[in-house]
């Protein structure tokens, strides 16, 4: 990913924290020598500074079946949001987008549920565990024909995270009253999303001052 300096985020426990926060990711694979991307959600955890994310897709997705021939990446992105150039000082500038983006990349390691019984069992679990914690005790007491089916049906998948880069382009290449009236305005946007990108902006701000 292109990361100038001034939008290079590296802290893990923050990328780990904005991860979880916007888990239903993309990821893309080279299948048949041209990229390959599907939608999905992730359990994104992390134990010490090793990230691992896991997932699965459907058996019928030909994705799963390149991940052992190189790294995949899986993009997070989060709240974007249009920044007019009639903010800034100056009256010489341009229009420009600010966003946050994580990309993680790694080779996903397969999961069957004939292969790897338990860790198939454990993935979905987490999957549950992180999505609706209360339908774990209605998962479990289906019939265990339908369970497999469901699970036979699917390809899991986990994948330990060898390169993490964050980019948060907030603004950051512009002088802090520029910064500050960017900020002003996202956080009093209609839009959600425009007020999402301008706490960051201001917790950003918060952080540098």
């Amino acid at each position: 990913m292109y990361r100038p300096t001034l939008f290079q985020e590296d802290n893990l426990e923050k990328l780990v924290a904005f991860m979880q926060a916007n888990s239903f990711a993309t990821l893309v694979s080279i299948v048949d020598g041209v990229p390959f991307a599907t939608h999905i959600p992730f359990v994104v955890s992390v134990d010490g500074d090793v990230v691992k994310l896991s997932g699965h897709l459907a058996k019928q997705n030909p994705q799963w079946q390149a991940f052992s021939q190189a790294e995949s990446l899986a993009i997070f992105t989060g709240a974007h949001a249009y920044v007019s150039p009639s903010l800034y000082e100056k009256r010489e500038n341009v229009p420009t987008w600010n966003y946050i983006a994580v990309h993680a990349y790694g080779v996903p390691h397969i999961l069957t549920l004939k292969d790897s019984p338990q860790l198939m069992n454990e993935m979905i679990d987490d999957m549950i565990d992180t999505y609706e914690a209360s339908y774990k005790p209605h998962w479990h007491d289906l019939s265990h024909s339908f369970r497999e089916g469901m699970m036979n049906g699917i390809v899991g998948f986990e994948m330990i995270v060898s390169k993490l880069e964050g980019k948060y382009k907030l603004s950051q290449n512009r002088n802090e009253t520029d910064q500050q009236a960017v900020a002003h305005a996202l956080l009093h946007s209609s839009d959600p999303a425009a007020q999402a990108v301008g706490q960051a902006m201001a917790q950003n701000l918060n952080l540098n001052s």
